[in-house]
């Protein structure tokens, strides 16, 4: 096996790795700068009690930490030094402005250079594994090469359907809807862009999530992130960089669970309840309550309850948003030329060169990259579970999923906004304007969007569970079986805080908290690709000798072997 040493790390990597480095120790210096502002305000607060309710405290508590990292991960670092303008422009060169008349700009912000870095790294470094690897993944997920004697906990498909139900939200239908309002049809190419480049990260984490799992005793499966930061770099001689970017990665995964992956998900299900049944508007607590019974009821089972339900729930709710997609294009074929026109001529025309091509670009790469979660290494989490002893077999398998949320979903989204021909600056945004997109067509098939909305947000909670479950396992499972010789307690000391979490979500406005929890999502991938840049010669290795096992034949399915027996 190959392997990377300090000295024969390549320029590219070394520039990569010290960049990261940088990243890192500007979201902690700068988040930790606001901690006395945040102090100062909560005093303030007490001091007006009397007119300040609690969700008040809470938001202004967290309001600092949150323009902190905002500061880090959004600032655009191209415009600061005079490279290019973010202000976005129309065809014409005019500039463009929202309903309120404020310019509408399109940074280019850190994250999304750091995720596109990534992407684009791997597709190349490893030889666009996402199209030499695309048929064996489906033979992968099909069962082809399964063997349920082999160590884990679920099926590959089961650890697909988990993984994907944690990445296809919210963002896929509101998030999208945004980046057409600003940034145009042409938008769309570039939401694929990202989906494609993301194929080769999500390769590449997962495999490396699988390869450095630990199983105990009775065959619990973790893995993920937190394990090839830590014992992957150790390796290469690098185990205080590991420790530490595995503690940062797992700290990131509770916060990204509790809130991007649970309150965030709960109360925009809610809001969307709330539209179409009026008289639920006051009840967001019992709805709360409901929600997390039902959340409850999977998540108790651990890691197979849940790919139990995602295995079932993902390609009803993928097949049902892509039927009505496809029906309301369908009504809207006479439409076609125009609306590929459109998405043609706003991505790539001398007009969009000259006007928004920045912001189309931008707008379209930030969606697409946030959506498929592609770089933050949370899906490695799911694949660690699956039942194989070939790490780049997951690996491979796991490049489907920003394929179906990213360049399918999202993409459906899209087109349904474009053919539909409802105005994109009539002041609707997010959800609402893919609502009345899907309303145009039928009256009735935004209760399909309904479905879809509470079916993706559902699903999101039960698999985000599971990643902050293995999060704090990773942090403090020790500690709890030492102190009462099992894990099981701590295991359900966070699953009670979640469900917890669900409730506030619900019944609260507690943006600020959400806001911050939400980028800790987006703070995973920074010490996320930090470790890829290191370990990336390992998996091309595993890679190549993968695929010359499978060429030569030696790497048989199941069937065969049991025909041999």
């Amino acid at each position: 096996m190959q392997s990377i040493s300090k000295r024969t790390i390549s320029p590219l990597l070394k520039a990569m790795i010290s960049l990261s480095r940088i990243i890192i120790l500007c979201v902690i210096f700068v988040s930790s700068s606001y901690v006395v502002n945040a102090q100062v305000n909560a005093d303030t607060l007490v001091a007006n009690a009397e007119t300040v309710t609690m969700s008040d405290r809470i938001n202004q508590a967290f309001t600092p930490f949150v323009n902190g990292l905002s500061r880090v991960l959004f600032w655009d670092a191209f415009e600061a030094v005079g490279l290019y303008d973010s202000q976005v422009y129309d065809e014409n060169g005019k500039e463009v402005v929202d309903a309120n008349g404020s310019p509408v700009k399109a940074p280019l912000k850190l994250i999304v250079v750091w995720l596109m870095a990534g992407g684009l790294f791997f597709t190349f470094f490893l030889r666009f594994i996402n199209l030499r690897g695309f048929w064996h993944a489906l033979q992968l997920i099909s069962g082809k090469y399964d063997n349920h004697a082999n160590p884990g906990e679920v099926s590959h498909f089961q650890a697909l359907s988990t993984a994907l139900s944690a990445t296809v939200g919210m963002g896929n239908i509101a998030g999208v809807a945004v980046a057409v309002t600003i940034g145009g049809p042409g938008a769309t190419i570039w939401m694929i862009a990202a989906g494609f480049f993301g194929m080769s990260l999500k390769f590449a984490e997962c495999t490396l999530g699988l390869k450095y799992r630990r199983i105990d005793a009775s065959g619990k499966v973790s893995g993920g992130a937190m394990y090839y930061l830590k014992y992957g770099l150790a390796a290469k001689g690098f185990p205080k960089l590991g420790v530490t970017l595995a503690f940062l990665f797992a700290l990131m995964a509770i916060g990204g669970s509790v809130g991007g992956g649970n309150m965030l998900q709960a109360n925009q299900a809610f809001e969307q309840m709330a539209i179409f049944f009026p008289s639920l508007k006051d009840d967001g607590f019992w709805y709360g309550i409901a929600m997390a019974l039902l959340v409850g009821l999977v998540i108790i089972g651990g890691i197979k309850s849940i790919a139990k339900v995602t295995s079932r729930i993902v390609p009803f709710m993928a097949i049902l948003y892509v039927a009505a997609s496809l029906i309301i294009i369908g009504m809207n074929i006479s439409h076609l030329p125009d609306a590929f026109s459109s998405i043609w001529n706003g991505a790539f025309s001398a007009d969009a060169m000259k006007g928004g091509f920045v912001g189309v670009l931008i707008f379209g790469f930030q969606r697409g990259a946030f959506s498929n979660e592609a770089g933050v290494g949370s899906a490695s989490i799911a694949h660690a579970t699956a039942k194989t002893k070939e790490p780049v077999s997951e690996g491979i398998v796991s490049l489907i999923e920003p394929f179906i949320d990213t360049i399918v979903i999202c993409t459906m989204t899209a087109l349904v906004i474009i053919f539909s021909g409802v105005d994109t600056q009539s002041g609707l945004q997010g959800v609402q304007l893919t609502s009345a997109a899907y309303g145009s067509a039928i009256s009735w098939f935004p209760f399909i969007l309904l479905i879809a909305v509470t079916l993706f947000a559902f699903s999101t909670m039960i698999s985000w569970s599971y990643y902050g479950l293995k999060g704090f396992d990773y942090l403090f499972g020790n500690w709890g079986e030492r102190l009462f010789g099992s894990r099981r307690v701590t295991d359900n000391l966070f699953n009670l805080l979640f469900l917890i979490s669900i409730v506030i979500g619900t019944s609260s406005s507690l943006g600020p908290v959400m806001d911050f929890s939400d980028m800790m999502v987006l703070c995973m991938a920074f010490p996320n690709l930090l470790g890829l840049f290191f370990l990336a010669g390992e998996v091309k290795s595993d890679l190549n000798a993968y695929l010359y096992r499978l060429k030569n034949g030696t790497l048989i399915s199941e069937k065969q072997t049991n025909e041999n027996l």
